[in-house]
Order: C-alpha cells, then sequence, then structure tokens
C-alpha cells in the first residue's frame, strides 16, 4: 500500500520581510539626513556668475541679525563679538599660514559690515574669498 502525500505548490509572496527591510532603511535616512547640515545658519548668499575653486579652512560667518559667527575646519560655527573676530584668525593662521578664510555674509546686511571684516583680512594678509551662491 503506498501512500501519497499531496503537494501542492502555492504562488504566495510574503512581504512581511520587505516592509520590515523598508522600514528600516526609512530611519536610516532619516537619521543620517538630520546630521548632514553643511551650514546651520540661515544666510542668503549673494549671486555671481563666476565661482571660486579654493578650499576655504576658515569661515567667517555674518548673519541678517548682524551676528558673527567663526569655525575653524570642519569644526561647528560659534557665535562671536566682532572684536574676537581677528584673535580667532590670528590663531588659525597660526596653525595653517596658508590659510584660506570664507566670508559667507547674508545678502541683505549693509556692504559696510562686509568691508570690516574685509579690512581685518587685509591688515593681517589672509587670503579672503568671498563666498556667494550661483546664478
Amino acid at each position: 500500500m503506498s501512500l501519497k502525500r499531496k503537494r501542492r505548490v502555492t504562488a504566495e509572496f510574503s512581504m512581511a520581510s520587505m516592509t520590515d527591510m523598508i522600514f528600516l532603511l526609512l530611519i536610516f535616512f532619516m537619521i543620517t539626513s538630520t546630521v548632514v547640515i553643511p551650514n546651520a545658519i540661515k544666510v542668503v548668499l549673494p549671486q555671481s556668475a563666476q565661482q571660486t575653486k579654493a578650499k576655504p579652512l576658515t569661515r567667517v560667518t555674518v548673519d541678517a541679525g548682524l551676528r558673527y559667527y567663526v569655525a575653524y575646519g570642519k569644526d561647528r560655527e560659534k557665535e562671536v563679538s566682532f572684536d574676537e573676530i581677528t584673535p580667532f584668525l590670528q590663531e588659525c593662521y597660526a596653525k595653517d599660514p596658508e590659510i584660506y578664510v570664507a566670508l559667507y555674509a547674508d545678502e541683505s546686511i549693509p556692504y559696510k559690515e562686509v568691508v570690516k571684516v574685509l579690512d581685518i583680512a587685509n591688515k593681517n594678509n589672509f587670503k579672503m574669498i568671498l563666498v556667494t551662491r550661483p546664478k
């Protein structure tokens, strides 16, 4: 007597593991996208047709509220008074004499504020770059 087993092939696919993977990828991208913020200070840069290829090491930022921020390398920007900019840049220059200073100035600030920062760079012989956004 032979016993036969019934074997049926069903064409079903379980989506449970796929939805778990999609959910994990969604969480991963949400977390990494909040970490990657190149410039946390909101500054609307003026437009320019020409862009510079130099890589700045130090950043000076002037926002619309005339607050000054400085940062060296990949450090976060910290708010400083105008009088603290010169010692900070001199300290950065002591670390690396080939320093480039990038000036991020909001397009709505008075021109004299930009000139004041440019004067600091001129007096200390720093290489200054005015950062703009492309047209």
